[in-house]
C-alpha cells in the first residue's frame, strides 16, 4: 500500500464566491472558462521529487486550483537546497521535503488537498500511485527513478510530464500514455542503461542556476494543466531543450518506438 500522511483540507464541488474570485483570471481565459477550472478542481496529480523542479510545479498547480496533490519525497531539507527549492524555507531544515512542501501549499491555497508520501517508492508502490492519479510530474534527479516512473505510467496509462536541469541547461517533454501514438521516456532514451543512473552528473557535482529549475518546473505545471484541460498543444513526442546562457529554446521531435521494451507492440501494458 502507498502510505499517505499529513492530509490537508479539500473544498466542495461547487465554487464559492471567494473561489470564483481567486481563479477569476484563469476562468476568463478563452478556451478555459469555468469548465476547465472544474477539471482542475476534480484532478489528482502526483509530483515525484519536491526539489528544484517539484517546488515551482507544486506551487503553481496548487495556486491554479488543482483539487488534489500527492507529493512524494523521502529526502529532508538541507541548507544547500534553499537556493532553488523555493517551496521550503530555513525553518524547515531537517524536515521531510514532502511534509515541508505540504505546509507551504496549505498556506498558499487551503482549497487544495495535499497528501504526502515520505518514503522512496518501489515499483509496486509507483504503479499503485500512478494508477490513482490523472497525471504524474517526474521531478526526480536521476535516470533510475525516471525509468521506473515511466514504466509505471506506461502500465497504468497515466500521462507523464518529465523535466531535468543541470548547470545552465534544461529539458522537458510530455508522454501522454493515454494515447496509443505517444512515445514513452524509454523511446526517447533507448540506449541508456538505467542501472547507471547513480553515475550520472548531478547538481551537487556540477551546480545549477536557481531560475533554470524554476523555469522548467513552472513549465511542468503548465503542461500538466494543458493535458488535463485539453487546451493548446502539449509537448507530446517533442523534447524542448533550454539554454539559459543564450536564452534559446530548441525543439527535437521524436516518435513512438514500436520495438520499445517498455511501450512497444510486444508489451502487454493494458491494465484490465
Amino acid at each position: 500500500m502507498v502510505d499517505e500522511v499529513d492530509v490537508m483540507s479539500s473544498s466542495d464541488n461547487e465554487f464559492s464566491d471567494q473561489q470564483l474570485l481567486r481563479y477569476s483570471r484563469q476562468i476568463m481565459l478563452p478556451s478555459f472558462g469555468i469548465e476547465s477550472q472544474q477539471v482542475l478542481h476534480d484532478a489528482h496529480i502526483a509530483i515525484i521529487g519536491i526539489g528544484g523542479l517539484g517546488s515551482p510545479a507544486a506551487l503553481y498547480l496548487c495556486a491554479s486550483g488543482v483539487g488534489r496533490l500527492t507529493l512524494v519525497d523521502f529526502d529532508t531539507v538541507e541548507a544547500s537546497n534553499l537556493q532553488r527549492q523555493i517551496i521550503h524555507n530555513d525553518a524547515e531544515q531537517g524536515n521531510n521535503k514532502a511534509e515541508s512542501a505540504a505546509r507551504s501549499l496549505q498556506r498558499l491555497n487551503p482549497d487544495t488537498e495535499v497528501h504526502c508520501i515520505d518514503r522512496k517508492l518501489d515499483e509496486p508502490g509507483l504503479l499503485e500511485l500512478c494508477a490513482q492519479v490523472d497525471c504524474v510530474i517526474d521531478a526526480t534527479d536521476n535516470f533510475t527513478s525516471r525509468f521506473m516512473i515511466n514504466t509505471a505510467c506506461v502500465k497504468s496509462r497515466t500521462a507523464l510530464v518529465s523535466a531535468a536541469a543541470i548547470r545552465y541547461e534544461g529539458q522537458i517533454s510530455v508522454f501522454d500514455l493515454r494515447q496509443e501514438n505517444s512515445a514513452c521516456y524509454a523511446c526517447l532514451y533507448p540506449e541508456l542503461d538505467p542501472a547507471q543512473g547513480e553515475q550520472e552528473t548531478t547538481c551537487a557535482e556540477n551546480g545549477i542556476l536557481a531560475p533554470v529549475v524554476g523555469i522548467l518546473g513552472s513549465m511542468q505545471a503548465l503542461e500538466s494543466i494543458k493535458l488535463l484541460c485539453g487546451i493548446g498543444e502539449p509537448l507530446v513526442n517533442r523534447l524542448l531543450l533550454f539554454d539559459a546562457l543564450a536564452l534559446q529554446w530548441r525543439t527535437m521531435r521524436f516518435r513512438k518506438d514500436n520495438d520499445c521494451p517498455v511501450c512497444g507492440k510486444k508489451q502487454d501494458t493494458k491494465q484490465d
